[in-house]
């Protein structure tokens, strides 16, 4: 086993045990794992709406710059790279809250499938299998949906990347034409990844709704 897969193997042993930590924590404090990733999911979906937002700030100082008339092209090279940064911080806010619902999710519906076989009464444990199905088919789709938005995170970020490394480089007007080429193919991926951002959230906000009632 070479080095990479070593240090891979130890940093995904590393977090699932924190998980196992914290998952153990919660249930010995009271909260039932069906809370537990209620609360989860409503996290995962407070921090798309951040990173969202968070684009759209970092989109509009692109357009901005775009309308460059004067100054020093060094203090807005250091307000894009700041908005890369946030943003590539915001991204990785929701792939661990994404992480952190598919664990939890993973280990309630291992143990709720387990559990069917603990009921006496054949009436009670079909109606159990039947709210375990249709919660883990919602749930699907919920993951399904938030895996696309992190998914759709990564080129948006790459071309944010890019256009401030060209500038860090290239501190003058070129630069600032370049920009505006790439300002509309920038304008259409932002406008995407905040139209699946909104339909994860709106998938969020139903699985919630279905698990508190």
């Amino acid at each position: 086993m070479n080095l990479i897969k070593i240090v891979s193997l130890s940093l995904f042993l590393l977090i699932a045990g924190c998980e196992t930590v914290k998952l153990g924590t919660l249930e010995k404090l009271g909260y039932e794992k069906r809370e537990i990733l209620t609360s989860r999911v409503e996290k995962a979906k407070d921090s798309q709406e951040e990173a969202k937002q968070q684009f759209q700030s970092a989109l509009q100082e692109f357009q901005n710059l775009t309308q460059f008339n004067g100054g020093k092209l060094e203090d807005i090279y250091e307000r894009l790279n700041d908005e890369y940064e946030a943003s590539k911080k915001h991204s990785e806010a929701v792939s661990e809250r994404i992480d952190s619902v598919e664990y939890v999710a993973e280990k309630l519906f291992s143990e709720w499938k387990s559990e069917l076989k603990e009921y006496s009464r054949s009436d009670l444990r079909k109606k159990s299998e039947a709210q375990l199905i249709k919660t883990q088919k919602k749930y699907a789709t919920l993951l399904k949906s938030m895996r696309k938005v992190e998914k759709s995170i990564q080129p948006v970020l790459s071309v944010f990347n890019d256009q401030v490394l060209y500038l860090k480089h290239n501190l003058n007007a070129q630069a600032i034409a370049a920009l505006k080429n790439e300002l509309a193919t920038m304008k259409t991926n932002v406008n995407q990844l905040i139209a699946q951002m909104n339909t994860s959230i709106s998938e969020a906000n139903q699985f919630i709704q279905q698990m508190e009632n």
